[in-house]
């Protein structure tokens, strides 16, 4: 996904950017690595409104496939068009505008094998509750929020990403409007003093392009960045507020701008329904100028305080979820994937802090056993953490990133890791309106967690009819907060119990240490 210098260059060369004639085809070619980022830069005019009255798009062709992706304005008088190839080989290019000097332009670039880290955009697996790569590999979602950690000072910026670095994280929630205080405030160009003296008409393009080099730092780490375009917080300025053809236009020059970074992800408003000035009329239309406008195709979500959204819609990839209690039991989450009969996401389950908000104000272990038990009703958790100081009460993770302070993410490395050794595309729950406890694939892969319950032995019985596989197994006990795994020794001998489970009459229990927050890893020999 990085755009690296060589890349850079050979786009620019590749544009007829230079000295060369308007209309002549690329003078050298490029080469871009498949899901990659090929740029064409073109200089236009600079007068009247660029962002209203200049139409531009660019025609990519390879074989018998096109895609039509269009353009934004950078500003300056310079004009781009980015597009992600989604498959290997040559591709021809050839863009349209009203404007003579943008118009007809042509050339080609080699598409080439992905180098090391690039897997291709997240998509939704084949089963509709998972998540892969492009190039097949599970994508087990392990995310945090940080709303406005990309509009903060350099400094600040820097040590979130150091901060991310370390972190098991593997997706964040990022807004493009500010909700706190941030040091890039104004997305559309200034009129005046006051706080809603801007431009809708005019996006400013240095706060987009410094948001941009954001996502791709995430992108050079190998996380996704999931973009919410609209939230209900900014009453001061209004950007939520907009009348339908400035969301429009807004929505358009994002997903020009940022929708060829494999990287990211559309999430369209958090806590949709108390943005006031939108109906869920409003938000379906604007999802459908979304999917039209993003030639990519992007993962699409929503995210709710009370109402839930409809996800069955056909422009929701998958459910973005906020709820604190559900994943409390997996027999309360699974009901969600039924609901919505999709891939869900708790990207908000109640944080983890030290605040007097009832929201902020998680233990480390009631966050991490929130993970556990969403990972077993076949669903995903998301983190955050508020933890302020007297010095700084108004400064936390969650709203401008920085340090983590919590006890939680070590623990998420740990579940993180005991997901992407499964040899399984995801966890499914398995049994789940029979109270078993159990999630993982049929006669080959489980797992059964104990949450808050102390137990010093399991019944070792696993849901199988006569006519089912009936295999070995080996176990594993893990200390999800001590992070240990201790294996049992030796192999259950499966056999049939009753007409429901079964068992290993020579060795009926699992022995357990009596402790929270234990779970058993159940795996075929």
């Amino acid at each position: 996904m990085t755009i690296t210098r060589r890349v850079l260059l050979g786009t620019t060369l590749a544009t007829g950017a230079m000295a060369v004639a308007p209309h002549a085809a690329a003078a050298r070619g490029t080469q871009v690595e498949r899901w990659g980022v090929h740029e064409i830069v073109l200089d236009g005019p600079a007068g009247g409104n660029p962002f209203d009255d200049v139409r531009l798009t660019g025609l990519f062709q390879s074989g018998e496939r096109q895609i039509e992706v269009p353009g934004f304005y950078d500003g300056a008088g310079v004009y781009r068009i980015r597009f992600s190839p989604p498959d290997l080989g040559q591709w021809r290019w050839r863009t349209t505008s009203n404007v003579a000097a943008l118009d007809g332009r042509t050339g080609a670039f080699d598409s080439v094998a992905p180098g090391p880290g690039n897997r291709g955009p997240v998509r939704i697996s084949r089963d509709g509750y998972h998540f892969a790569h492009a190039d097949g590999t599970p994508y087990r979602p392990v995310g945090t929020t940080s709303y406005s950690w990309a509009l903060q000072s350099d400094a600040r910026c820097a040590e979130t990403l150091a901060t991310l670095k370390a972190a098991p994280f593997n997706k964040i929630r990022m807004l493009v409007f500010p909700n706190v205080a941030s040091v890039a405030t104004d997305p559309f160009v200034r009129t005046g003093g006051g706080p809603k003296d801007w431009d809708p008409t005019r996006p400013d393009p240095d706060y987009f392009r410094r948001f941009e080099d954001r996502i791709i730092r995430l992108g050079e780490l190998g996380i996704e960045a999931d973009v919410i375009l609209f939230h209900p917080y900014d009453a001061t300025r209004g950007y939520s507020g907009m009348i339908r053809a400035d969301d429009e236009r807004y929505l358009r020059y994002v997903v020009a701008r940022f929708g060829a970074y494999r990287n990211v992800w559309w999430s369209m408003a958090n806590e949709y329904d108390i943005v006031e000035s939108k109906t869920v009329a409003d938000w379906d239309h604007l999802f459908q100028v979304l999917v039209a406008a993003d030639p990519h195709d992007r993962l699409r979500s929503i995210h709710q305080l009370h109402v839930y959204y409809d996800h069955r819609k056909p422009w929701i990839t998958h459910a973005s979820v906020q709820h604190g209690a559900a994943p409390l039991d997996d027999g309360r989450v699974h009901p969600h994937r039924l609901f919505a009969q999709k891939a869900v996401i708790f990207d908000e389950v109640i944080y983890e802090g030290n605040s007097s908000k009832r929201w902020a104000r998680l233990s480390g272990e009631e966050l991490v056993e929130r993970f556990w038990w969403g990972t077993l009703g076949g669903c995903y958790v998301g983190h955050g953490e508020v933890f302020s100081s007297e010095d700084n009460p108004d400064i936390s993770w969650l709203g401008q990133g920085g340090a983590l302070h919590g006890t939680s993410p070590p623990r998420l490395a740990f579940l993180r890791q005991v997901l992407e050794d499964a040899p399984i595309p995801g966890i499914d729950p398995l049994q789940q309106f029979w109270d078993y406890h159990l999630g993982g694939r049929d006669f080959t892969w489980y797992l059964k967690y104990f949450g808050r319950e102390q137990p010093t032995e399991w019944q070792m019985r696993l849901p199988t009819r006569a006519a089912d596989p009936h295999h070995q197994f080996r176990v594993d006990v893990l200390d999800t907060w001590n992070m240990t795994v201790t294996p049992v020794e030796g192999v259950f001998n499966m056999v049939q119990l009753d007409e429901y489970d079964v068992h290993d009459p020579a060795r009926p229990t699992v022995a357990l240490p009596g402790k929270p927050y234990i779970a058993l890893r159940i795996v075929k020999v």
